[in-house]
């Protein structure tokens, strides 16, 4: 790159600064101020976006022996899914009805990277309702498979595959990404709704202003 292209790079943006310096002075400070608020809140829900985003997934695999359940799958805190599951019956040898009943599902969640706990809840029509916990590290753009087994003896969940992490670190990070992106999305609102009643109450005494200053028409 030579020299002479370098100072006209830097002669362009010294215009560009001083007509964007000129431009922001023409406003009155009180809209300064509202444009200044408008960004701010851009910046923060683009910061709540960036930390909220679902950019892992799970893998629901689940074997049964019901007739008709529900079931119901939360992530940390937050119901994930829910759905209905139907069973038929097993036949020995391809051929004959036996009373064991088979069903599977296989369902892929959505879900933020980090520390995660998963709980499994079967609710059958004719049995007791059964629930269980796990607690999993998911990777960026990465998917884990959970295997979910629901019988009559009771139910069982265990990660398929080896993807752990340290639990310590990745748990703090979860905390704070998801308190963080509820206080900067509260923040967030508080300013856009600042910003709205300003231009409620100032934009029509503005325009009225401008009305009564103008000269009338001969």
């Amino acid at each position: 790159m030579s020299r002479e292209y370098i100072a006209q790079l830097r002669t362009e943006s010294a215009l560009l600064c001083e007509r964007a310096w000129r431009w922001t002075a023409r406003i009155p400070v009180k809209a300064q101020v509202v444009l200044g608020l408008f960004l701010v809140a851009a910046l923060l829900l683009a910061v709540h976006t960036a930390l909220t985003a679902k950019d892992a997934s799970l893998h629901l695999k689940l074997q049964h022996g019901f007739h008709n359940a529900q079931v119901l799958v939360w992530v940390d805190s937050d119901l994930a899914y829910s759905g209905r599951v139907t069973g038929s019956s097993k036949k020995r040898f391809g051929l004959i009805p036996t009373d064991s009943v088979q069903g599977s599902l296989s369902e892929i969640i959505p879900l933020r990277s980090g520390q995660h706990k998963v709980s499994v809840r079967i609710e059958p029509d004719d049995a007791t309702t059964q629930e269980d916990s796990i607690s999993g590290y998911f990777d960026r753009d990465m998917q884990r498979d959970l295997s979910v087994s629901a019988h009559q003896s009771g139910l069982s969940l265990s990660w398929l595959g080896t993807n752990i992490s340290p639990a310590e670190m990745s748990s703090s990070f979860a905390w704070f990404s998801r308190y963080a992106g509820s206080l900067l999305l509260t923040v967030g609102g508080s300013i856009i709704s600042a910003v709205t009643g300003y231009a409620i109450k100032e934009l029509p005494m503005r325009f009225r202003s401008t009305s009564e200053s103008a000269p009338p028409r001969p």
